[in-house]
């Protein structure tokens, strides 16, 4: 999906230049315990359904929306898994710093499959055999696992998310 009227406003007086955005992240287990991932358009790499919040949108409902717009499944919210902060610089050359809220999430209907232009492909993979996945991905997963764990965050002074 192509960026929102807000972000490429946004884009448009800033340029490439840093931008802070809130985002959201869904960790979305199956009823086998399998994880649901997708392979990027953009890089061709797998990750977790994530997306920025549209504004006045809340978190929960941006993650309900992300997962049903880039894979068809729809999700019901578990619990909240952790938030923290990072930095990505896209293809183009956008900088952003994104405050990301991932939530564990159980798919309740739905059948996986690429819903949109962000992905290449979509699927269900089991914890043990994930395909290759960059360590603030498998950092959300493990956060995620306990079904009623508390949320993480990053300690007060710490900048790095363990691995990443």
């Amino acid at each position: 999906m192509p960026a929102s009227d807000y972000v490429t406003g946004l884009r448009a007086k800033t340029g490439p230049g840093l931008i802070m955005f809130p985002s959201v992240t869904a960790v979305v287990f199956d009823d086998r315990g399998q994880i649901l991932l997708h392979q990027r358009s953009d890089n061709a790499s797998w990750t977790l359904i994530a997306g920025m919040m549209d504004p006045g949108e809340q978190p929960a409902d941006t993650v309900i929306r992300e997962v049903e717009e880039e894979t068809s499944v729809r999700v019901r919210i578990d619990r909240l898994a952790g938030v923290a902060l990072h930095e990505v610089t896209y293809p183009n050359g956008d900088h952003c710093q994104m405050v990301n809220t991932w939530f564990r999430c159980r798919a309740v209907s739905g059948v996986a499959r690429v819903n949109d232009t962000e992905s290449l492909a979509v699927g269900w993979f089991p914890l043990d055999a994930l395909p290759d996945l960059n360590p603030y991905a498998l950092h959300r997963i493990r956060t995620s696992l306990a079904e009623d764990g508390p949320a993480w965050f990053a300690p007060p002074g710490d900048t790095m998310i363990p691995g990443w």
